[in-house]
């Protein structure tokens, strides 16, 4: 178990995130109020009446921080393919070259699907100090999955060197890592009850060579798989987990660990549970509750099971998520 000391992470006055890529767009939600949370869909596109967003299972949030007057603008994930991403970037009018950082929460498909394109379209905008922070060296690995036929099949890698041969470097943050009004967890410990899920395999040279694995494969424990955290001034933490394959539990804990903060504010993302067992929903839901937090954003991966359990025990805490849309914490 890694030894984890608190950083100085930086307090924010706040902080906006903007679903550019998810699974479900509605365009007639109707207005929607919450006490702790600013919450502005989108219906009409201005300047696009005749365009719409794209959906497809992946997640990309667009991140703007403020503090003191200072803001800093972060992407969070890009999504399964590159179309829908750039597709609903440019149609809520982002703008790549005020992007302070790329930041990839895992090496999955559905999250980096878009990156290399989205590099490639736009790396003349960026800004000349941009990088990419992910949770580590193993972010790179080839994913295998199981196909339908019960083969095995490849899931294909992030292309490290596509990236930084658009002059888009790699910083890899084994350790939580500070930016901007921000934070990441590093590593996240496992010290709960949950299970890490995910199904994806991969080569595991932790203890052969390549020639003596030779193609054998092991179930990929996500090493790599970080939060982007931050802290609200006199409301708490807000913990994304784009995906939360090694639970949501075990990162808001590693996030209240790192950042010495103990109140939860929010946790956005998606949370893995679309799969897991009705006991087991139940059971988060049990920790969920344990550490209060003011509003829980389901999206992604979550599942509509644990959208329900959410409606039935923490009602006041639940808001639903919407591609376009844009949730403002602090405002």
């Amino acid at each position: 178990m890694n030894v984890m000391h608190p950083i100085e992470a930086p307090i924010i006055d706040s902080l906006a995130v903007r679903v550019v890529v998810d699974s479900r767009y509605e365009r007639f939600l109707p207005k929607a109020e919450h006490p702790f949370v600013r919450i502005d869909h989108v219906g009409s596109i201005p300047g696009h009446h005749r365009s719409t967003f794209a959906c497809e299972w992946g997640l990309s949030l667009h991140l703007v921080t403020e503090a003191s007057g200072i803001r800093a603008r972060y992407l969070l994930d890009f999504g399964y393919t590159p179309e829908v991403l750039i597709r609903n970037f440019e149609l809520l009018g982002l703008e790549p070259k005020r992007l302070d950082a790329l930041i990839l929460s895992h090496g999955h498909r559905d999250h980096f699907g878009g990156l290399e394109q989205f590099v490639g379209v736009f790396q003349s905008d960026f800004q000349p100090d941009v990088n990419l922070v992910v949770g580590g060296e193993t972010v790179f690995r080839e994913k295998w999955i199981r196909g339908a036929g019960g083969e095995i099949l490849s899931w294909g890698s992030v292309n490290r060197a596509a990236i930084e041969a658009c002059n888009v470097p790699a910083l890899c943050c084994h350790k939580p890592h500070v930016m901007s009004g921000a934070f990441t967890t590093g590593y996240i410990e496992r010290q709960t009850f949950e299970t890490v899920s995910g199904g994806s395999m991969v080569e595991d040279y932790d203890h052969f060579s390549e020639q003596e694995n030779a193609g054998k494969l092991v179930f990929d424990d996500h090493p790599d798989e970080h939060a982007a955290c931050f802290i609200l001034k006199d409301r708490g933490l807000v913990v994304i987990t784009a995906c939360g394959h090694v639970g949501l539990i075990n990162t808001v804990k590693a996030a209240m660990a790192v950042s010495n903060v103990q109140k939860l504010h929010a946790v956005v993302g998606g949370f893995h549970l679309g799969t897991a067992p009705d006991d087991y929903i139940e059971h988060t839901i049990d920790a969920l509750e344990d550490l209060q937090p003011d509003v829980v954003i389901p999206m992604h991966c979550s599942g509509e099971r644990f959208i329900t359990g959410m409606r039935r025990r923490m009602p006041e805490q639940l808001v639903t998520s919407n591609v376009g849309t844009q949730f403002t914490f602090g405002a």
